[in-house]
């Protein structure tokens, strides 16, 4: 199998899915456009402008970061080690901003996503095998923020729309994200910023109103700690942070901007105004996450309650503890949890369309793909909305088979990653260099192994007998199996042999770090 770079590349074939069609890419215009002199080989000068033009996809990526199982996981670490785990929640941005940034990487500089990679670069049965993993990680998530969403809008009517109601609202969004399509990629990103800014105005309100301690919220940032009653919480707040369908979503949304490859100066300019407009939703989120972090730490943290918050009674238990004031803090939650629950279930959508057309190379309309990635996470979620409509407790327990769900899935999303953006003959020269390939590895590692911890403990506290457990000894011994065959393809990948080519511009790329 000959593998030719895409650095190069100036068009698919036409009969291939592609993640954008060329009248969808927003046009990137500036002053150095008419310059006909100008030496592409060197990266143009920063533009606020062009700045601009490059927001969105981060703040898309970002949403991930806020959707229902991680303000759960925010609440749960607040009221139960207290401001303790704010550094922690920091770190874990920082990691998983390094594994977006790496993702971007390879959507720009290919022009290719994550999933089309992997259908090009693994034999039939292990990109099956990935296609699948990321279907079932995509649909623990979507049930995660359906779910989340139901709870906002029966806080919002006062528990006059049961949860199974309340999913059928929230599954009609498909058809809202279709609409909003159909008026170009800056109009969706607009909406999406929209809900951003409306979880943001929600929780900085609650922040407000639970008026924190300023000194423990400093120490929390900036001094770590851990305990051992801590531990379950600091693994949660890690593991969360990955999604494995955004790694897959982050790498088709960058494509959404027409960046000729063809020349290394508009390639880095991209990897860079993109890493900028990255890192600028994820502090954004990571305020927000604060935000919910300090409410539930300020107002739980060493009470008899602490262990029995969750997603389902939270609201209840703020009205509770903070009172009325000029708007009841139990609908300030509820606005704040819809807002993440529409947002992140909207890009769930979007991340079910490329992972299907880039794996199984499916030239649909956007409406029937949208329809069947939607049906695929609606039709569980509705099953276990009229089954757990009236339990508190069994909706926590879902929620925790959920988050071992996607803990599962976290090696497939970046260990496939991570041996492409180190591949020359996918990347060019602009591979990631042997400094940040260490640092991505390690990265990678910890979150694994932290997701493992996760398995690990949740299946010793969850599995009895023998027949159950010889099951899952042998359905562990294949996902193992499988970890190392996609970890010993990276190595593959690192020692094949640039394949000759003809002296191009971006030929002469250097690697960066």
């Amino acid at each position: 199998m000959s593998h030719q770079p895409l650095l190069n590349s100036h068009q698919h074939d036409e009969l291939e899915e592609t993640a954008y069609d060329s009248s969808e890419k927003v046009i990137i215009v500036g002053d150095d456009e008419f310059d006909d002199d100008y030496n592409w080989s060197r990266t143009p000068p920063f533009s606020w402008k062009k700045l601009w033009l490059f927001m969105g996809p981060g703040f898309l990526m970002s949403i991930a970061f806020l959707d229902p199982g991680n303000l759960e996981g925010d609440l749960q670490a607040g009221a139960i080690a207290g401001y303790s785990l704010l550094w922690l929640l920091i770190t874990a941005t920082l990691m998983g901003l390094l594994i977006q940034l790496l993702s971007a990487r390879l959507g720009v500089t290919t022009g290719r996503h994550l999933a089309e990679h992997c259908r090009e670069e693994y034999p039939t049965w292990a990109r099956l095998v990935l296609w699948v993993m990321a279907e079932i990680a995509l649909i623990g998530s979507d049930i995660q923020e359906v779910i989340g969403s139901a709870i906002a809008i029966r806080i919002l009517t006062n528990g006059a729309v049961p949860l199974w109601a309340g999913v059928v609202i929230t599954a009609s969004d498909c058809f809202v994200f279709l609409f909003l399509e159909n008026y170009g990629v800056r109009k969706l990103e607009a909406c999406f910023a929209l809900l951003i800014g409306i979880m943001a105005i929600s929780f900085a309100w609650m922040f407000g109103e639970a008026k924190p301690n300023g000194k423990e919220l400093l120490l929390g940032i900036f001094v770590p700690k851990l305990s051992s009653k801590t531990i379950h919480q600091a693994v949660g707040v890690v593991g969360c942070i990955i999604m494995p369908h955004n790694v897959f979503l982050h790498s088709a949304l960058v494509q959404s901007r027409d960046v000729d490859r063809s020349k290394k100066g508009r390639v880095q300019e991209a990897i860079n105004y993109y890493s900028i407009e990255s890192t600028l939703a994820l502090v954004v989120s990571l305020v927000i996450n604060i935000f919910v972090t300090t409410v539930f730490a300020n107002g739980f943290y060493g009470t008899d309650l602490a262990q029995n918050i969750g997603l389902v009674n939270a609201g209840q238990y703020l009205q509770e503890k903070y009172g009325g004031g000029l708007l009841p803090i139990l609908y300030i939650w509820g606005i704040g949890l819809l807002a993440a629950g529409q947002s992140s279930t909207l890009t769930g959508t979007y991340a079910g369309q490329f992972i299907m057309g880039g794996f199984l190379n499916l030239k649909l309309k956007k409406w029937l793909r949208a329809l069947i990635t939607r049906s695929c996470s609606i039709l569980p979620t509705m099953i276990i909305a009229l089954t757990f409509d009236t339990s508190e407790d069994a909706l926590d327990v879902l929620n925790d088979w959920l988050n071992v769900l996607l803990s599962v899935q976290i090696p497939f999303a970046l260990i496939p990653l991570l041996c492409l953006v180190s591949k020359e003959q996918i990347m060019g020269t602009f591979k990631i260099g042997p400094v940040l390939k260490i640092i991505s590895w390690l990265v990678a590692a910890l979150l694994i192994v932290i997701n493992g911890y996760l398995l690990v403990e949740f299946f010793s506290a969850e599995v009895n007998g023998a027949v159950v457990a010889t099951i899952l000894c042998i359905v562990t011994a294949a996902y193992v199996a499988f970890i190392i065959y996609l970890a010993a393809r990276a190595i593959t990948f690192s020692s094949w042999k640039s394949v000759p080519q003809e002296k191009t511009e971006s030929s002469d790329l250097k690697t960066v770090i």
